[in-house]
């Protein structure tokens, strides 16, 4: 499929964070390029940048200095209003945790993106959780599913509303091996068929020896490997 997910261009930027009376540089000069439709896993220790990188790209955060840019959006130029508008609209989230909805059936957590859109959902949420594995499971609530379920209902909430960019936070590190693998395949399979952009932080090796590119987070700069 033609890609028809944004291009990502993070410039000179950097990032900091106040911990203690201190103030901890995260980012410093950091710069990175991603295609459109590129599938891109951050690799590098804990407390080094990687979830930073997501939470910069998707505008929850904005950097201290430099540039970053979705397609030709300066995400910086945005107030908080328009941030939150296009994540709405154009960002799919998966945790490494789930975050479903407890109070809410399977069915209603992948409405909610729609319905915050102003969208009816149709048929898009059954065919969806066919896709998934998980068509009888809809009006499940999630503490009745088991870890791997729960990523699935997941990685379909985050593409329901058709996001042109997939974030994917550790989406294997609650999982075992084998269940990881199937979320994984899963998560590639729809993403592709989406053509969208994903950036994936991770832990595992295999999970990003499975992207099209890795990039590691070394002492605040953004290294392809």
């Amino acid at each position: 499929m033609t890609p028809t997910g944004p291009s990502i261009a993070l410039i000179d930027v950097d990032k900091s964070y106040a911990e203690g009376g201190r103030t901890h540089a995260v980012l410093t000069g950091a710069s990175l390029t991603i295609a459109p439709g590129e599938r891109v896993a951050v690799l590098g220790p804990s407390g080094s940048g990687k979830s930073t990188l997501l939470n910069l790209v998707s505008g929850i955060d904005l950097p201290d200095a430099g540039t970053v840019r979705v397609d030709d959006i300066d995400l910086g130029g945005l107030d908080e209003r328009s941030r939150t508008q296009f994540r709405r609209d154009r960002v799919g989230f998966v945790f490494q945790f789930f975050n479903l909805i407890p109070t809410l059936t399977v069915r209603e957590n992948l409405a909610l993106p729609l319905e915050l859109k102003g969208e009816d959902p149709g048929d898009r949420i059954g065919e969806l959780l066919a896709q998934v594995g998980l068509a009888d499971r809809a009006d499940s609530f999630p503490d009745r599913l088991s870890g791997g379920e729960q990523q699935r209902v997941a990685v379909a909430r985050a593409l329901v509303h058709r996001p042109g960019l997939i974030l994917a936070d550790e989406p294997t590190g609650n999982l075992d091996v084998d269940t990881g693998g199937v979320v994984v395949d899963l998560l590639e399979r729809l993403v592709a068929d989406a053509g969208a952009t994903l950036v994936v932080v991770t832990h595992s090796a295999s999970l990003a020896e499975r992207m099209d590119r890795t990039v590691r987070v070394d002492r605040g700069q953004l290294v392809s490997t």
